[in-house]
């Protein structure tokens, strides 16, 4: 008898199938569910971490050189490592393989996710963007624009020192700077960075951003001062507050710089390697069957992920996450690409470092940015 065709996923930990959580039952119901729908196909689960020398990108780059024949037929990724797998030409383009992205319910931050040099080289099935989350008996009701954020005198924690500086970047974009001039360099404008630095200036007077903020360099310190209550407010992951949904705390969404919202989102997209034969007809019909609307609908609720498309923001069953979600996806814009992130976050970390040393001038702090990023080109 002929073998069954063996169709390969690669995913990292925190979706794996096995897991036992709710989130893991349901995507292994819709494997299974694949499995009898198309009699005769096994699809084979394997779970890679996401950092270290095994991690998905690695491995894929590995076995694309030694030994094409153990590459999977389909591999979820971080955004991140789409983009290098993408420039390394380790994944195929999609376009003209699927008219899945074609269907016009995609948020515009999920297209940006799976656009790589105007190439699609993914299917985005979860996403996750920054917002604000608050304690309402500690820090007042009304947070939902920065006056009365930086008004309450509550402190709010986020990491000043982040290596990418994602709040900054966030403030700055909102304040409408532009990060790319006309041949694509990174660059930084002084109005629009001076603005987002008035906010750190204010925040620090006011005690909203406490001076110990600058030894905080990643998401989890943050997060943990909020829940030891040294901060009565945090800006983190929308992730971070879908998993959890802390009883004495609220969300919402990046307080606006002016009239139009704008928050950073990354997500996670399905993506084929790139193998010496073409691509298996089959592995695309599994990340359509694993992106489809409704399926996504039920699967990032239980998996605390922000919708990638409309038809799946239906399956948050509370009128206020919905509602929550509904404005956050709209306002999301992918985080910049990698190379640009690279050149843009160290600058924009030392700026905002540079506020928290004390009665720095914003106006000097951007002019000293911009002067560093034209040396640094």
């Amino acid at each position: 008898p002929t073998e069954s065709p063996i169709l390969k996923i690669w995913l990292p930990p925190q979706f794996d199938p096995q897991s036992g959580t709710t989130a893991g039952d349901i995507l292994a119901a819709r494997i299974n569910q694949f499995e009898i729908d198309n009699p005769g196909i096994q699809v084979d689960v394997r779970v890679k971490s996401t950092n270290g020398a095994a991690s998905l990108i690695d491995s894929l780059s590995t076995a694309s050189a030694a030994a094409p024949d153990v590459l999977p037929d389909l591999v979820a990724l971080p955004r991140s490592d789409m983009e290098t797998g993408a420039l390394k030409g380790l994944l195929i383009p999609l376009d003209g393989l699927t008219t899945m992205l074609k269907e016009e319910d995609w948020y515009a931050y999920a297209r940006q996710l799976a656009t790589i040099q105007g190439s699609t080289f993914g299917v985005p099935f979860a996403g996750d963007a920054l917002v604000l989350l608050y304690r309402p008996s500690l820090a007042g009701q009304q947070n939902s624009d920065w006056q009365s954020v930086l008004s309450q005198h509550s402190a709010c924690a986020f990491p000043a020192a982040d290596y990418e500086a994602l709040l900054t970047l966030a403030l700055y974009q909102a304040s409408g700077g532009s990060i790319q001039d006309d041949q694509n360099r990174p660059m930084l404008q002084e109005k629009p960075l001076e603005t987002a630095l008035k906010i750190y200036a204010t925040g620090i007077q006011n005690g909203v951003f406490p001076l110990w903020l600058a030894q905080y360099e990643t998401d989890g310190q943050s997060w943990q001062a909020y829940q030891d209550k040294r901060a009565q407010l945090v800006i983190t992951w929308m992730s971070r507050y879908l998993t959890e949904l802390p009883p004495d705390t609220m969300a919402l969404p990046l307080p606006p710089m002016g009239d139009t919202p704008l928050t950073l989102a990354t997500g996670w997209v399905w993506s084929i390697p790139k193998s010496g034969s073409e691509p298996n007809p089959l592995s695309i019909k599994l990340m359509e069957y694993l992106t489809a609307g409704n399926f996504l609908g039920t699967w990032n609720a239980a998996a605390g992920l922000m919708p990638t498309r409309a038809s799946a923001l239906s399956g948050w069953k509370t009128p206020t996450l919905t509602n929550l979600l509904g404005q956050v996806v709209l306002s999301a814009q992918a985080i910049p690409q990698n190379d640009l992130l690279v050149t843009l976050g160290p600058v924009l970390r030392d700026a905002t470092l540079e506020m928290f040393k004390g009665s720095a001038d914003p106006v000097q702090v951007a002019q000293a940015a911009i002067e560093r990023l034209t040396r640094l080109q």
